[in-house]
């Protein structure tokens, strides 16, 4: 029996949006088009934006549909930069906090090389937490500044940021705010209208959508350009034939996260303490980076560093055990370097090479969290000990 820990990276639709998916996809019509088809397929888009909107505290107006949490990032990254920048010349610089998904991190450089950007990275303390002082500091370039972007909840480590007071900061200065909140929706209470945020992303698959879709929401006066050019759909933000099939699917699955949103995090919070607790036993020496559990963290996530043993050895023999987690962003699987996340927290390569995350969804169980730490000693002496006679 497999028993699945990496639903920061994934989780499965749930069975009503799975249904939502195959029946809408059975239906031919373009949501463009004007014959009766069309004006179904519109209509569904229409109805699934405004559950979106209802959800998420926003207007239907605000939510523009995309096919993941990373086109959103780079549509709000770039979009916003070009934005910016078409009324004023020196808004060049994006202020992005250091623990940042590849997904906005790698937009920033790639406008930092590609359109004159000058990239600022807000420092985090040893919690991944932004340092505030320091943002305030990065702020006296205000005048200058097209964007900043801070995530809602870090991905990896858990770590809640100050959302606030991040967004009172931008209101002083003037700046607008991005957030991306890929891994808050579902697990915590999330309001655009609240948040103080300019635009905000979502990913489908995070909790309960099928793959394949995601969705930005942006104030109508945030001055934002298109990436694609060849249609007016979403705003005239996002040419192409919309994908009714998964919008619909992922207003069905975020309609069901919200609605449950209280209970879902209590279920979590219980399996985290559980898993959190168990982990410190099975291997004493094991390092729970980010927040301790009762401050700031998100429900379902815990990542730990095992001294002495490579990330990857744990996952592979974990796996072999019938246990799936991950060593951090999945966006970064395969790829041999310590993450970004832990190293701008203060942890040393060689500490952050022994990382393993561990990430709970509404499907999650005590009999997975009892499968983790039945295999977990036996497992890390073997990493352990493949560490030390790569060492030799």
């Amino acid at each position: 029996m497999s028993h699945y820990l990496d639903h920061a990276a994934s989780t499965a639709p749930t069975p009503a949006a799975l249904a939502a998916y195959v029946e809408e996809a059975g239906h031919a019509g373009n949501a463009s088009s004007l014959h009766a088809a069309g004006r179904r397929a519109r209509r569904v888009l229409e109805e699934s934006r405004e559950t979106v909107a209802a959800c998420l505290d926003a207007r239907p107006s605000e939510v523009i549909f995309t096919s993941s949490g990373t086109e959103a990032n780079n549509l709000a990254l770039k979009g916003i930069f070009w934005g910016r920048r078409s009324q004023d010349a020196a808004r060049r610089r994006l202020l992005v906090s250091a623990v940042e998904h590849h997904s906005l991190l790698d937009p920033a450089f790639w406008l930092a090389g590609h359109a004159g950007a000058e990239v600022a990275l807000a420092e985090v303390d040893q919690n991944g937490r932004l340092e505030l002082a320091a943002l305030a500091a990065e702020f006296g370039e205000a005048s200058s500044t097209a964007l900043a972007s801070v995530m809602w909840a870090n991905n990896e480590v858990g770590t809640l940021q100050p959302i606030a007071e991040v967004a009172r900061l931008c209101q002083r200065f003037g700046v607008p705010l991005h957030r991306a909140a890929a891994s808050a929706v579902g697990q915590l209470p999330v309001s655009f209208a609240a948040s103080g945020a300019d635009a905000l992303t979502v990913s489908g698959h995070k909790f309960g959508a099928p793959l394949g879709v995601g969705a930005l929401l942006t104030r109508r006066d945030l001055p934002i350009e298109s990436l694609t050019q060849g249609g007016s759909q979403e705003r005239g933000l996002r040419a192409g034939t919309v994908n009714v099939p998964a919008i619909r699917a992922f207003a069905v699955a975020l309609a069901e996260a919200t609605s449950t949103q209280a209970e879902r995090a209590a279920h979590l919070t219980s399996l985290r303490d559980r898993l959190i607790a168990g982990v410190r036993r099975a291997v004493p020496d094991a390092v729970l980076r980010g927040p301790e559990p009762a401050t700031g963290r998100l429900p379902g996530s815990a990542l730990f560093t095992f001294p002495g043993c490579e990330g990857d050895s744990l996952l592979y023999l974990l796996d072999s055990a019938g246990v799936q987690a991950s060593t951090g962003s999945a966006c970064q699987a395969g790829i041999p370097q310590p993450s970004h996340v832990l190293l701008a927290m203060g942890v040393d390569e060689e500490s952050a090479r022994g990382a393993l995350r561990f990430s709970l969804g509404s499907t999650s169980t005590e009999a997975d969290v009892d499968a983790l730490l039945a295999a977990l000693p036996s497992v890390a002496e073997r990493a352990r000990n493949a560490g030390l006679t790569s060492a030799r």
